[in-house]
């Protein structure tokens, strides 16, 4: 069979099926994740022929495209569907994950990778910038639902927030990796232009880019095109349009890209908050979304199929485990100490610190920016970190949510 006609077939039976998934969810309480993962594993086993190469090492480009395709598009959808207006007192919960979780994520993975399993300086850093995200596009089953919805939770609300922030202030942490790595190995670093420039100059462009971006657009649709009709309009498609400006702004003049599509989301969703447009662009991102994640899934499950664990040690397996279970759990109630949640709404957030998409992401950025050693076993321990969400949280997450709802929590 010519292998274009099957990859168009598969795509096509993985879109025809993603229109039930949420149902699907809804009667077993297993995300959808899980079934294409299981799916993509099967079918390269079977017919590996036939697919494209599912292992990021072979595919470096490709998967850093993909990969930041499916992340900005989530971003964008993540922000959408947040009704609550920005404050620092609002929005305690998850800036304190970000402050306190992420960054003592990024230093404890840092040091287990350097101490425990035997990775080199700039090779730690990078796998603790990697892991630190927690994931927009995998995250689906504890986020709020669309725009305007009622009974959002205090638990969704955080997630949601802390994966649309974090995807982006990880940024400066893959910087840091490749800085690291230019030092030590005596080539053109230097830690002042990082802070500087990696740091605050490119969050300090992403947030402005991206609020320029959303009060614009949003000045256009809602005021100049209700205004006049020869220029009203409420397409859906805007979404994808407000993501690529905006991230292509912000990245052309260095920018975080990831940080202006989450600004310019949440922007443009509370200038005229109310309206029902909001919910009709959710809608679509929503549609994007899950074609993307099926496919990308699909290939996941391939590569794991296909040896992208082959570097993996017991020492790595337990990292990961460590990881999932402690670091980011331990972490998330150390943050949420001071904090007034039930403890069951403190252990959901916590715990359901989902790791994905953005993870390859950003192991795949660093990679084509500097020569890190260890690549196979970065590869390796990152993958199988996102292996191990997607069955964890993919069993208990819509159980745990649906507990919290019966508690109005």
């Amino acid at each position: 069979m010519d292998s274009y006609i099957f990859i168009l077939i598969i795509v096509g039976i993985a879109t025809f099926t993603s229109t039930w998934m949420p149902k699907i969810l809804q009667k077993t309480g297993i995300s959808y994740s899980i079934f294409y993962l299981v799916a993509g594993f099967i079918l390269y086993k079977l017919v590996p022929q036939n697919l494209p190469n599912p292992i990021p090492q072979d595919n470096e480009s490709l998967t850093l495209h993909l990969t930041e395709l499916i992340v900005i598009i989530s971003l964008m959808g993540a922000g959408i569907k947040i009704d609550r207006a920005f404050s620092f007192k609002k929005w305690e919960i998850p800036l304190k994950l970000v402050g306190i979780t992420m960054l003592l994520c990024i230093a404890i993975s840092t040091i287990l990778g350097y101490y425990f399993l035997g990775l080199n300086i700039a090779s730690a850093v990078l796998l603790g910038a990697v892991l630190a995200p927690t994931d927009p596009v995998l995250a689906a089953d504890v986020q709020v639902g669309p725009p305007n919805d009622s009974g959002k939770s205090e638990t969704k609300f955080s997630l949601t927030a802390e994966a649309g922030i974090n995807d982006g202030i990880a940024f400066p942490f893959t910087w840091l990796a490749i800085t690291v790595g230019l030092v030590t190995s005596g080539q053109d670093g230097n830690y002042i232009e990082w802070f500087g420039f990696d740091l605050v100059y490119r969050i300090i462009t992403g947030i402005i880019i991206g609020f320029l971006v959303g009060r614009g657009i949003g000045y256009l649709v809602f005021n100049i095109g209700d205004k006049y009709e020869m220029l009203s309009t409420k397409n859906s498609l805007l979404a994808i349009s407000v993501t690529l400006i905006s991230y292509g702004f912000a990245e052309l003049i260095h920018g975080y890209g990831f940080i202006a599509v989450f600004i310019a989301a949440i922007t443009l969703r509370h200038y005229e908050k109310g309206h029902k447009y909001h919910k009709d662009m959710h809608t679509f991102t929503d549609q994007i979304e899950r074609l993307l994640i099926c496919v990308l899934l699909i290939v996941f499950g391939g590569a794991v199929a296909l040896g992208v664990l082959d570097a993996l040690t017991w020492q790595m397996a337990l990292f990961v485990v460590v990881f999932i279970f402690l670091i980011r759990p331990a972490t998330g109630l150390l943050a949420l100490s001071t904090v007034k949640l039930k403890l069951m709404q403190k252990f959901a957030i916590s715990f359901f610190g989902i790791r994905g998409m953005g993870s390859i992401f950003y192991l795949a950025f660093g990679i084509s920016e500097f020569e890190f050693d260890s690549q196979d076993e970065l590869w390796s321990i990152v993958s199988f970190t996102v292996l191990m969400s997607i069955v964890i949280h993919g069993f208990t997450a819509t159980s745990m949510m649906r507990n919290l709802k019966k508690e109005n929590l």
